[in-house]
């Protein structure tokens, strides 16, 4: 497994991490992971996993980084306070390492929001602090909001069909040393061929899967592993594709520790346009 700094913080990440929306496999994937060196672990209120997590990590807490974040609609002071909280006991731990912003919310005024994240920072109750889904200006106001505190990461939206982020949003962090945690980085299937026909549809799921299954065919590794290396073996970028078993787990992880070579990153790129 290969790692980059979060942010400006010192801290190792792993170019893979374990997601766990709809997360039903049980503590093994996630332990597998983690003796593979996948030892960030995001997980969510509204995900309503944290309590699996919590049930993984027994045992092996000082072992792994655990991010989770809180809903949009408890940014107010107090509620936010009062789901770290919650999220502290059904994780089983003393201290979240990153808790992220969810959703912004534009009802609730953002210094409220980032004071309460302040005053969990200086009470020791979480280390670091990000957003997700937060867009250039979102992620401005948000730090101007918390001078004294980095926002380490921004978790978005972010696979070969969904590239709209390098626009905007991976420039800015980069120049800003923000890390880019990439959710849903096989396209919820459609980029493996696991989708169902009516979200294969949907998501356009043949353009350009070609292109990908020849390039996979180049390497020995798998079209999964060919679309996690795209996504992670960037400057600033990690994925954290979400598994339910110790072999799709096992087989993520080795998405790391290996390069395309430059033609064919071209060659995807030009396949899966901006």
């Amino acid at each position: 497994m290969q790692y980059q700094e979060l942010g400006k913080t010192g801290v190792l990440v792993p170019e893979i991490g374990l997601g766990t929306w709809r997360y039903t496999g049980g503590p093994e994937p996630l332990r597998r992971g983690i003796e593979l060196g996948a030892n960030l672990i995001d997980t969510a209120e509204m995900y309503r996993t944290e309590d699996a997590v919590g049930e993984a990590i027994v045992g092996i807490r000082d072992e792994v980084l655990v991010a989770t974040k809180v809903l949009g609609s408890n940014l107010r002071y107090d509620d936010l306070l009062r789901a770290a909280d919650r999220s502290l006991k059904l994780l089983r731990v003393d201290k979240i390492d990153l808790y992220q912003i969810h959703w912004p919310n534009p009802r609730i005024p953002i210094a409220e929001t980032m004071r309460a994240m302040d005053r969990l920072v200086s009470g020791g109750l979480v280390d670091h602090v990000g957003v997700s889904n937060f867009s250039v200006g979102e992620m401005q106001a948000a730090q101007a909001a918390m001078p004294n505190v980095p926002i380490v990461s921004n978790q978005i939206l972010y696979n070969l069909r969904r590239r709209g982020a390098e626009r905007d949003v991976i420039p800015y962090c980069r120049r800003h040393g923000i890390t880019v945690i990439a959710y849903s980085p096989l396209h919820e299937g459609a980029l493996t061929g696991s989708a169902s026909g009516r979200l294969r549809r949907a998501l356009g799921m043949n353009r350009g899967n070609e292109t990908l299954e020849k390039v996979a065919r180049q390497t020995g590794y798998s079209v999964a592993q060919v679309a996690l290396n795209w996504v992670s073996d960037q400057a600033g970028i990690i994925a954290i594709p979400k598994s339910n078993s110790v072999q799709r787990t096992e087989d993520n992880c080795a998405a790391s520790g290996w390069h395309l070579t430059p033609e064919q990153r071209q060659s995807l790129d030009q396949a899966f346009p901006v």
